[in-house]
């Protein structure tokens, strides 16, 4: 009968209830052969520690499992997270959404600019820029920044008669430069492209520069700096809107010269302005005759003395003046009659100022003339 071998059964029992503690460290090799030891009896302590690995592995199964460490050779599978909160997105047109640079973009989605300094467009040129387009096409880029009212179109800034003549030809699309621009800078650019084009008249000049200076608060100096024109050319520019609205249009016509607006300037009241800029229509005036016609309006030229005497006493003159005023109600000049050494003489004048027909009626009527006319 084979003897039992004892503790070799206990010894496996105690590594299987002890396998939720640590692994038993491997002795290391030693050349004697190992004996095998007796596994160690429970006691207390050991089973109190088993029970309490029990209810671990539960929690372990309920805790959160720590992130796991991406390989960098990996790619990972979810998005990465922005490290701001992204912008709401414009709606962006039907067509591809322009980048800032030279693109192509369909017609009807520009719109004229509003900061446009130019009003006037000669007919025939732009016929003939629309000729050219059809031949050729729009050779150079028109000048747009994104309509910021709905985001769905673009603000022309430079090249309105390109534009215009674009939209008589029937392109469908054109070629653009985007831009980034301000409402102040989108004045001064076009006002800056007219002036280096000399497309602007005195007039649209004037009021460009007018423009900056009440909407953006530009002082002359900085719109002279802007526009790279003197303080001096600014300054005299702007003095032409003080002119009547119908004289600065016959400037923007053409019809009157920037030398002969200057020179009405003299004149404070419009309708002295008026009448002179008619009267030089008519006249043919030059620009040294309309100065001196209004030089002899503002300083008439008092009669030589040719050491003649008046015909009337001056005091005498200034009684009868009194009178007539009384009289007539209005202002009167009398300037007597002279005699000349030479025997003959100078004939004088009687003045009466009425302000329109009813005072002339007025006057005639004082003077019984009223039922001969």
């Amino acid at each position: 009968m084979a003897t039992k071998k004892k503790g070799l059964g206990r010894g496996l029992n105690a590594l299987m209830q002890q396998g939720t503690g640590p692994a038993p460290q491997t002795p290391p090799p030693s050349s004697k052969k190992a004996t095998p030891k007796a596994a160690p009896k429970k006691t207390e302590r050991s089973k109190s520690v088993a029970k309490k690995a029990t209810p671990a592995k539960s929690e372990a199964k309920s805790a959160p499992k720590p992130e796991a460490k991406l390989d960098p050779k990996v790619a990972p599978k979810s998005e990465p997270i922005p490290e701001s909160t992204p912008e709401p997105k414009v709606a962006a047109p039907v067509e591809a959404t322009v980048k800032e640079g030279i693109s192509e973009v369909a017609i009807h989605l520009i719109t004229a600019n509003p900061y446009q300094p130019r009003t006037r467009f000669e007919e025939e040129g732009l016929e003939e820029l629309t000729q050219s387009i059809i031949e050729m096409g729009v050779l150079s880029p028109l000048l747009v920044r994104q309509r910021a009212e709905d985001g769905m179109g673009y603000q022309l800034i430079a090249g309105e008669r390109r534009f215009r003549a674009a939209q008589r030809a029937g392109l469908k699309k054109v070629p653009v430069l985007l831009r980034t621009l301000s409402d102040q800078e989108a004045l001064e650019i076009a006002l800056v492209e007219n002036l280096q084009r000399r497309d602007l008249n005195i007039i649209e000049e004037a009021e460009g520069y007018h423009r900056l200076a009440v909407e953006f608060k530009m002082t002359q100096d900085a719109i002279a700096k802007s526009v790279g024109k003197g303080r001096a050319t600014v300054a005299n520019a702007m003095r032409l809107l003080a002119l009547a609205p119908s004289v600065r249009e016959l400037v923007s016509d053409g019809r009157l010269s920037n030398g002969h607006a200057k020179v009405l300037l003299a004149l404070e009241l419009p309708e002295e302005q008026i009448l002179l800029a008619k009267n030089t229509l008519k006249e043919n005036w030059s620009v040294r005759e309309l100065e001196r016609q209004i030089k002899k309006r503002l300083n008439p030229v008092k009669p030589r003395s040719l050491t003649s005497k008046n015909d009337i006493p001056a005091d005498h003159v200034q009684f009868l003046t009194d009178k007539l005023h009384e009289k007539f109600g209005t202002s009167v000049r009398i300037v007597p009659s002279k005699s000349l050494p030479n025997g003959k003489k100078q004939r004088g004048k009687l003045e009466i100022d009425i302000y329109s027909n009813d005072d002339l009626d007025r006057v005639l009527d004082l003077l019984g003339l009223s039922d001969a006319m």
